[in-house]
């Protein structure tokens, strides 16, 4: 009986090349869109770091004083601060990709929880919605077709609302002259 335990596994045969996508296929335009957060992890643990050391400080200054109870106070001010910064971060694994080719406009949304959302337009037939203040700027952005209306980016920051609308109007123009 042979053993071949020690014997290297053989190797895959080799690929055919992939078929070059359609030109129907090939991206126009494609986009991912995720919440800003100016506070990164690090900033998060030296903030979070800072303050519960003034809050300690003050804590004991109190309680020195006498006025213990306002020493667990202090405590649940750390506490919920905490609990906010948490939440923002939570809320920042929303993200939602936009892919535009010359028969699909596709939208993927995926929640902070993870759930997956995915509708489907024909640019030929998608129109962009965008919906604007005098002083704030764009408010809200969709793409509607027949009874379907996806709106996208709302967590973003007005400049990049901006930025965001006219590249994909543009994708869509290009989309629909084939």
């Amino acid at each position: 009986m042979d053993d071949n335990r020690d014997q290297p596994a053989p190797e895959p045969a080799p690929r055919a090349p992939a078929a070059p996508r359609a030109a129907a296929d090939r991206p126009i335009f494609q986009a991912l869109l995720t919440p800003y957060r100016s506070l990164g992890r690090r900033g998060f643990t030296v903030m979070m770091s800072f303050f519960c050391l003034i809050s300690l400080v003050a804590g004991i200054a109190f309680w020195v004083k006498g006025a213990w109870p306002v020493f667990g106070f202090i405590g649940l001010d750390v506490l919920v601060l905490w609990w906010a910064f948490s939440a923002s971060y939570r809320s920042a694994r929303a993200r939602e990709e936009v892919l535009v080719t010359r028969t699909d406009c596709a939208i993927r949304k995926v929640s902070p929880k993870g759930i997956v959302r995915e509708d489907h337009h024909n640019p030929f037939f998608a129109r962009f919605s965008v919906n604007r203040h005098e002083e704030i700027g764009i408010t809200r952005m969709s793409v509607d077709s027949r009874n379907v209306s996806t709106e996208i980016g709302s967590f973003l920051n007005p400049d990049d609302k901006d930025s965001f609308a006219a590249a994909l109007q543009q994708a869509l123009i290009t989309a629909k002259r084939g």
